[in-house]
């Protein structure tokens, strides 16, 4: 929906196209956080932000965006956000302080992806995920299960897998002639690579617990298919490029 607004306007946007994009963007993003989904809300900011930048948005702007949520963290962790975000934020900071409670599925986690070595423990060998220590395996934890049955040599080869899908995609954009169809492949690729970046960092302690799935690994049926839309939408966009001159 932005990359559509954004283009039809004249870019790099203005302030008031600006401010309108950011309405498209906060509406649906609020509407999650009120699930509460605080994760896929923060995703779905990002990627609006990601249609903004690749528009031609000055970079003053992004330092000014990060200053406000700055500012506005203190009133978020007072007013906001609920005591089990305000506890996965705790964990994240020192998940041994409730090693059986809060902080058991990142200590788990961890000891799947260390136990795992170099080339994993086979197909089906996992202990951690068959004796049920990692919790959520199909879904927010499951790349912590692929880490340990197959190892570094399995998350390299995924992890090479899925650049080449976030290369595909930004290399389509920087092939468009138009500006819907750069900014809508750019964006999905960032928004790609963002999912990917938030769920490795949360399995491995290096970012908060928030709920967000590993693309095309993890269990769930919205992230699959808003994913799979957004990767259909990039390929018809690159299959219907104008084509300049004719035939001679």
């Amino acid at each position: 929906m932005v990359a559509w607004y954004l283009h039809r306007m004249p870019l790099p946007p203005r302030l008031s196209t600006v401010m309108v994009s950011a309405v498209i963007i906060g509406v649906p993003t609020g509407l999650v956080m009120l699930q509460p989904d605080f994760g896929t809300g923060v995703l779905i900011a990002a990627s609006g932000a990601f249609v903004l930048l690749l528009a031609g948005l000055p970079w003053w702007w992004v330092g000014v965006a990060v200053g406000g949520v700055a500012a506005a963290a203190p009133v978020a962790w007072i007013w906001l956000l609920r005591p089990y975000q305000k506890d996965r934020i705790m964990m994240f900071l020192d998940p041994e302080m409730d090693a059986l409670g809060a902080g058991w599925n990142i200590i788990q986690s961890k000891i799947a992806i260390g136990s795992g070595g170099f080339d994993g423990k086979g197909w089906g060998q996992g202990s951690q995920s068959h004796l049920n220590f990692i919790p959520e395996q199909t879904t927010d934890f499951a790349f912590s299960v692929l880490s340990e049955e197959f190892g570094w040599l399995g998350v390299a080869t995924v992890l090479v897998l899925y650049l080449v899908v976030i290369g595909r995609c930004l290399w389509i954009a920087s092939q468009s002639r138009d500006s819907y169809s750069r900014l809508l492949a750019g964006a999905t690729g960032l928004a790609f690579f963002v999912y990917v970046l938030v769920n490795g960092g949360m399995i491995s302690g290096l970012l908060p617990v928030v709920g967000v799935p590993m693309p095309l690994i993890s269990y769930g049926g919205t992230s699959a298919v808003s994913l799979l839309a957004g990767f259909g939408l990039v390929m018809a966009a690159r299959s219907h490029q104008p084509v300049h001159g004719g035939y001679g």
